[in-house]
């Protein structure tokens, strides 16, 4: 067949984009198993490893024991507080799409309130602490447990399911409950993954909570946390070459960061090729309602 200007443009622009979306991660790749004090005065572009291959910035990483606490910590979270969150999440969309739930609309106006208007932080600290959630381990999931934009794009795809499903269902006896769990939910596979990757990424990555309300429990701490206090440890060392060289085994801040954003990035990048079949639709499904 013969080839149009647009195609081989249209594949090159996509080659471009799909270079610039794997640089980076290329980049921090390289930069982890490169030679700590290469690394350090070296800037610009990084195609390969600089100096003798090492893993000096993961052993300094893994050498952390608070770490793997974090990750326990931060595992449950992206199980546990995944779950609840599109649980409830589904449960709020399903509720406001219905036509027979006659405040619908003024609920909707009042979850989308709350997506320009907030009370601030010093207002969601003292709830969190009255209610008895501070330093738990439900912190970080419970006040987060419903987002008013995934509640929306969630709303959205289960309008878009024919009635005449559920008007079938309600002839056979079904309740709300039934409709909900044996109807709506196995059809909105799409968008439930989704959901699934959104707050999975926002619980992989939480620390700034743990900081706020559990950094007087440090057994309750995230992985990006101690990450974190990781990382400024290191910072405020001494980090001029003259000393990185007479310092045995020792690493720069800049491959402590490189390593750590490979681990911290490593399990995502594992899990969204299981749901990129599914993210697709079910964000086009569920953000665009004729």
């Amino acid at each position: 067949k013969k080839i149009k200007p647009f195609q081989v443009v249209n594949v090159l622009i996509m080659i471009f984009m799909i270079g610039i979306t794997l640089y980076p991660m290329y980049y921090v790749v390289v930069a982890s198993i490169s030679d700590p004090i290469l690394l350090k005065s070296h800037t610009g572009l990084l195609w390969k490893p600089l100096g003798e291959a090492t893993l000096a910035g993961y052993q300094k990483t893994l050498a952390n024991k608070s770490l793997f606490n974090g990750f326990k910590i931060t595992l449950f979270y992206l199980i546990a507080g995944t779950l609840l969150q599109v649980r409830l999440t589904s449960f709020a969309a399903y509720v406001v799409s219905r036509k027979c739930f006659l405040i619908r609309r003024g609920v909707m106006k009042l979850m989308i309130f709350t997506m320009f208007f907030s009370g601030g932080l010093i207002p969601l600290f003292f709830v969190i602490r009255n209610t008895g959630l501070y330093n738990t381990i439900w912190v970080s999931s419970i006040p987060y447990a419903i987002s008013a934009y995934n509640m929306i794009i969630m709303k959205t795809f289960f309008e878009s399911i024919p009635e005449s499903l559920e008007e079938a269902a309600v002839i056979d006896g079904a309740n709300d409950f039934t409709i909900f769990s044996r109807i709506i939910m196995p059809l909105s596979k799409p968008v439930v993954a989704v959901m699934i990757l959104y707050y999975g990424v926002g619980q992989w990555n939480s620390w700034f909570d743990a900081m706020l309300y559990n950094r007087m429990s440090d057994h309750l701490t995230t992985l990006q946390y101690e990450l974190m206090k990781l990382l400024s440890s290191v910072t405020n060392q001494g980090n001029s070459v003259e000393a990185m060289k007479n310092a045995a085994g020792a690493v720069t801040p800049t491959s402590v960061r490189a390593a750590a954003t490979v681990l911290t990035m490593l399990p995502i990048v594992c899990l969204y090729p299981f749901l990129q079949r599914y993210f697709v639709a079910g964000l086009t499904i569920g953000g665009v309602k004729e």
